[in-house]
């Protein structure tokens, strides 16, 4: 069956805040099909099932900088805006019970994951690249001790200089 939300839609969607990935509250509703005031108020009734590393409020700053990049201008005078963990938006299902909200999460959580497969394949390469520079810096001395070696043997021989002829021998 495929999403009502495309994985790329949802992707652009997840912001990187306070070190976590997360999804702000108007979009989820925006997903879900329900007003912002809708979801919040299903999260204020449940709030037990929402800690602080599921879902946060921003600050008026976080705000002011999430409006230069979030497309609706309507988050700039809100006064309250929540944003959700990939846990906090697996809640969300289970508070908002519908069979969309359903579809959405499992939306939402295989943009989490892709993610998650993204950035571990970008750590390995930059692991497979550090390997690859020490080889390199390694061969590198290898490769100055070989021409220093050659340099060496390019050498003119000195000049020993070795008196021909007759030694006599004093008294």
């Amino acid at each position: 069956m495929d999403s009502l939300v495309p994985v790329e839609l949802i992707e652009k969607r997840i912001y990187l805040i306070r070190g976590h990935k997360v999804m702000i509250d108007r979009e989820l509703a925006e997903l879900y099909g329900v007003e912002t005031r809708v979801l919040n108020q299903a999260v204020r009734r449940n709030m037990k099932r929402f800690p602080s590393d599921f879902m946060f409020s921003l600050t008026r700053e976080e705000i002011m900088n999430l409006s230069q990049i979030v497309i609706s201008s309507r988050i700039k005078h809100a006064p309250n805006v929540f944003v959700f963990t990939e846990q906090g938006v697996a809640m969300l299902s289970s508070v908002l019970n519908s069979e969309r909200a359903v579809q959405v999460n499992i939306a939402i959580m295989r943009a989490f994951v892709k993610l998650r497969e993204i950035l571990s394949t970008n750590k390995e390469l930059a692991h497979k690249l550090a390997q690859l520079e020490r080889k390199i810096e390694k061969h590198d001395e290898e490769i100055k001790l070989i021409f220093d070696a050659i340099r060496e043997l390019m050498k003119p021989p000195e000049a020993k200089t070795k008196k021909i002829g007759f030694r006599r021998e004093h008294d």
